[in-house]
């Protein structure tokens, strides 16, 4: 039989739980919602009865109630039946938070089960419990639930939202329930895991990109950093872990000195400043934190982490007020974009800071944790849109470059042709200024010769004319120019003399003080068709008169040679270039871009239009 102690101790623990059925049950409400149980700790199959059970009001914080104790414990309350007769929708019972795991009894019976009990645990920490409560355990009066529920005291984690406790309990028609199960486990389980899945994509994408450019290093910190932060948020995926949960906790809080590591040099890389200091300090701290948290043991590990996470965080200010600070010297558009971003991160820090020392509800905390991969995600868009332009620019930049390299060989290959041609004039001007020295030297002399010692006058004569052809040549060949108007004067001394010896009247007419020069070419061709032209009056026009007109007008250099003579007659082709040297005129004409036209009728003389372009046959005078 039981001690009288004991029994009295059960009958005030069945008076306690009546009284928290009666006072939580409101008069009209469609949900009961629990404030107060009974508390016993125990690791049994069911409620301990024999264990002294105290009440305590829900939400139960261990990390406030049993600072240093661990589970299991048990929650007994009671509740009357909610369902009317005639209805048959279930009942259900909510849990929002229960750490780590539970067990759900009904009237004695095992109703839900969240996994493993024992260490290692299942890890159902923010994991909203939507528990049905079958009809068929329901009594009509008083009912019992029992809770058992296992976790970690304060002291052996790193957060205080991991530490053991239970929320307040909510009982009512599934349906209803349904729907803020649903809700909760959105915002605290399904979007955190949604972007923690993006950032270890994108991550992962933007640390290959960093890593292979080398002078976008930035980007490769940003993306260990967005991986290491989706890595504490591992265990809304792996919910069973076959480790100690110790251990579980020291891996996780040691992963806060990578993330530092990563965002302290993606601040920095992403300022354009590379500190010695930092590339030496910020991995030996990596090593440093770890280590204490071995030497203190996991009784220690949450003051510690406190104390770790404060110099952390300075840390990261610090680098965030170093890139703010750099932005604005350098007036960057987006350094406002970037401010908003940082204080909004440090908001969120500070408030999941505040939440876990004055405890409370988790939902600030939890709102708090959305924010920063949220800002992340942002961010790492922002640098992919950055580096996607910069390519651009980048691309645009090379085809530049390539448009310039590529006018930059042809100027390079133009260039080189011209210094060929001008190595082909040099060297063929060396051996016309030879020919012409051997032609003066040798042929000049010995035509010379044979003018002043030859009895026979028509020798003499062809020797004069071969001699002043030859040197005409040479000073072609000698390439030297000749002011217009000494080429004028040469000009009409011989035309004249010519036609005065043949006993024709010659005019002449040209402008004097000519500036131009005239090149040696174009003297020895315009020199020959006159010479042409003079001969053809001497011998074919029978003319008693001749006029010689040059002008200079429009840019041409114009000469006009008239004569009064029968004139040329039509060949029976019908062309004047037929004989009398048109053709060998007009060929000389046309290789200095000009033109020699002939017009000439029986019996009334022939008109020679000399025209040659003065950019083809003219230099400036020096």
């Amino acid at each position: 039989m039981s001690s009288p102690a004991a029994l009295l101790r059960r009958l005030s623990s069945l008076l306690l739980l009546l009284m928290f059925a009666l006072a939580a049950l409101p008069a009209a409400a469609q949900t009961l919602r629990i404030t107060s149980a009974l508390v016993a700790p125990g690791d049994t199959p069911g409620f301990p009865g024999d264990a002294d059970a105290r009440p305590v009001t829900l939400p139960d914080d261990w990390s406030r109630t049993r600072p240093n104790e661990a589970g299991p414990v048990w929650y007994r309350v009671g509740f009357r039946a909610l369902q009317r007769p005639g209805d048959d929708e279930l009942s259900a019972l909510y849990i929002e938070r229960a750490c780590t795991n539970l067990e759900v009894h009904l009237n004695g019976q095992l109703v839900f089960s969240g996994g493993r009990m024992r260490e290692p645990a299942t890890n159902n920490c923010g994991q909203p419990q939507l528990v049905t409560l079958p009809s068929a355990l329901i009594a009509p009066e008083l009912n019992t639930l029992d809770i058992k529920v296992t976790g970690q005291p304060l002291a052996r984690v790193g957060s205080r939202w991991r530490a053991g406790g239970l929320s307040a309990l909510e009982l009512g028609p599934q349906s209803l329930l349904l729907h803020r199960q649903a809700r909760q486990h959105t915002f605290a389980v399904a979007l955190p895991q949604a972007l923690s899945a993006t950032l270890l994509l994108m991550g992962s994408f933007m640390f290959v990109l960093g890593t292979i450019n080398r002078r976008e290093s930035h980007l490769a910190y940003f993306g260990a950093l967005s991986v290491l932060w989706s890595a504490l948020e591992a265990r809304l995926w792996l919910r069973t872990v076959p480790v100690d949960p110790a251990v579980a906790e020291f891996l996780l809080c040691s992963l806060l000195a990578f993330i530092t590591l990563a965002a302290v040099q993606f601040l920095l890389r992403y300022a354009r400043h590379r500190s010695r200091l930092a590339d030496r300090l910020l991995p030996l701290q990596c090593v440093a934190m770890p280590a204490s948290l071995v030497l203190a043991g996991a009784a220690h590990l949450h003051t510690l982490t406190m104390l770790w996470s404060l110099l952390l965080g300075l840390q990261v200010g610090a680098a965030a007020l170093l890139y703010l600070r750099a932005q604005w010297r350098a007036h960057s558009r987006s350094s406002w974009v970037m401010a908003a971003t940082l204080g909004t991160l440090a908001l969120a820090a500070l408030v999941e800071f505040v939440s876990q020392q004055i405890g409370g509800s988790p939902l600030p905390a939890q709102a708090a944790r959305l924010v920063a991969p949220l800002m992340f995600v942002v961010v790492g868009l922002r640098l992919v849109q950055q580096h996607g332009r910069a390519l651009q620019e980048a691309e645009l930049g090379r085809a530049h470059l390539e448009e310039r390299v590529r006018e930059a060989t042809a100027e390079i290959e133009r260039n080189f042709r011209q210094l060929a041609e001008l190595r082909v004039e040099q060297i063929t001007e060396r051996e016309r200024k030879r020919i012409a020295a051997d032609l003066h030297d040798d042929l000049g002399a010995k035509l010379l010769t044979i003018v002043h010692t030859s009895d026979d006058q028509r020798i003499s004569t062809l020797a004069r004319e071969a001699l002043e052809e030859m040197r005409l040549s040479v000073r072609g060949l000698t390439g030297r120019a000749v002011r217009l108007a000494d080429a004028l004067g040469d000009w009409r001394a011989e035309v004249v003399n010519r036609l005065a010896q043949a006993g024709i009247q010659a005019e002449w007419d040209a402008p004097e003080d000519l500036t131009q020069m005239l090149s040696a070419r174009a003297f020895v061709q315009t020199t020959r068709i006159l010479r042409e032209a003079t001969s053809n009056i001497i011998k074919h026009s029978g003319g008693s008169h001749a006029s010689v007109t040059c002008t200079v007008a429009d840019g041409d250099f114009k000469v006009v040679v008239q004569d009064d003579g029968d004139g040329i007659k039509i060949e029976n082709d019908g062309r004047l270039d037929r004989g009398h040297g048109m053709a060998t005129m007009k060929n000389r004409a046309k290789q200095l871009q000009g033109q020699c036209l002939v017009e000439s009728a029986p019996g009334r003389g022939t008109v020679i239009r000399l025209t040659i372009p003065l950019d083809r046959a003219l230099e400036g005078a020096a």
